[in-house]
């Protein structure tokens, strides 16, 4: 199987910062990954996703293969073509999504058969459906493998089942991807909270071979201390050569803890999300901008950001732009939000590569205990 060169430049503690060279550029890690749920980060232009410092975009298959149709992005040109993006693109396998229906989904050996959410129509998504539609249809540079996300709080034994699941569908998408130049294929570790099962997840991938190893199953309630804790146990068992993307992980506090247990990869709609809703990020955690003390606050967002909406717009007139609910309120908050998180990872890189993240780590822990009054 090809591989993406995954070149680690140095290492502090579990922390790593090194570069995925893939066929459409360089993704420095640690690196979040803005969310393009339907071909769009929400209220940006690909541009301005570009300028906020993103090597990478995600992708969501569930969502495309729906609307505007995998196949049909496949005849106007690919996923990248079609959104003007011309770096990487990763792709989820769909299954976090069909796994949140519930009612409209059943579960088999095969794979899931689900209804639309959009118009009822029904659906069959395989391992083998999930990576024709992410390598063959929309192009991506990284597919995912489908898995069944494991809910919390859940029994071991359903754990286990669940695991072993995501294990066989790994196996079955390993084979449909088969040997490709120019496109990856990352595998999924699953076993919910339980240490044996995690450790068995991770053993099972690294035997079928992947060409990355992603954390899944946790932003589904659990809590960022126990997060921590599946982390700490589950990333020693992860090869050293390949990168480790934690899925849909999410606050500033907890991609600097993750980069400390050796993640190397993020995504999250939080960003875009909370610009959306009047809110801001910073190293001290969100501050809402509909309150009242910013109303004649003439301060930027964050001079330190080197991004014209962290620099250019006082928080006034953000206050303005969100009580009044004009677009372009979540147009610039939401692309501050993006360029901080870009910011923060780009500040752990430069602080592995000094070899002085532990300090790094531990003055953003203060300055996120001064904002928000607790550690996680």
């Amino acid at each position: 199987m090809a591989s993406f060169p995954f070149e680690i430049a140095a290492v502090d503690g579990q922390a790593r910062t090194g570069t995925l060279k893939t066929s459409r550029g360089e993704i420095r890690t640690p690196a979040f990954m803005p969310v393009g749920t339907a071909a769009t980060v929400k209220a940006l232009y690909p541009d301005q996703v570009r300028q906020a410092g993103a090597d990478i975009l995600l992708g969501n298959t569930y969502h495309l293969m729906l609307r505007p149709g995998a196949e049909r992005v496949k005849r106007l040109g690919g996923l990248h073509h079609f959104m003007r993006w011309d770096g990487p693109i990763l792709t989820d396998s769909g299954g976090f999504q069909v796994w949140s229906l519930a009612g409209l989904r059943k579960m088999s050996e095969e794979g899931v058969a689900f209804k639309s959410h959009i118009d009822g129509s029904k659906h069959m998504l395989t391992p083998e459906r999930s990576i024709e539609i992410q390598a063959d249809l929309l192009g991506a540079d990284i597919s995912m493998q489908l898995d069944e996300c494991t809910p919390f709080p859940c029994e071991r034994d359903a754990a286990a089942k669940s695991m072993e699941l995501s294990i066989r569908w790994g196996r079955r998408s390993r084979e449909a991807f088969g040997g490709r130049e120019t496109q990856n294929l990352f595998g999924i570790v699953q076993g919910s909270v339980y240490p044996d099962l995690r450790q068995q997840s991770a053993e099972a991938l690294i035997e079928t071979g992947f060409d990355g190893y992603a954390v899944g199953g946790l932003a589904v309630g659990e809590g960022f201390e126990m997060m921590c804790n599946v982390l700490d146990v589950t990333t020693p068992h992860l090869p050293q050569d390949r990168p480790r993307y934690l899925m849909g992980v999410g606050r500033p506090i907890d991609l600097v803890e993750a980069v400390a247990r050796g993640i190397d990869m993020f995504d999250c709609v939080m960003p875009t999300r909370s610009g959306r809703h009047g809110q801001a990020w910073s190293d001290y955690g969100p501050f809402n901008l509909k309150n009242a003390q910013y109303a004649e606050d003439v301060s930027p967002l964050n001079e330190a950001v080197n991004c014209p909406a962290s620099r250019d717009y006082s928080k006034a007139y953000l206050h303005h732009l969100v009580r009044a609910g004009e677009y372009l309120g979540s147009m610039i908050l939401s692309w501050h939000n993006v360029a901080y998180y870009e910011d923060l990872v780009a500040r752990m890189r430069a602080s592995i590569a000094a070899g002085r993240f532990e300090a790094f780590r531990n003055e953003f822990l203060a300055r996120w205990e001064e904002g928000t009054g607790k550690r996680g």
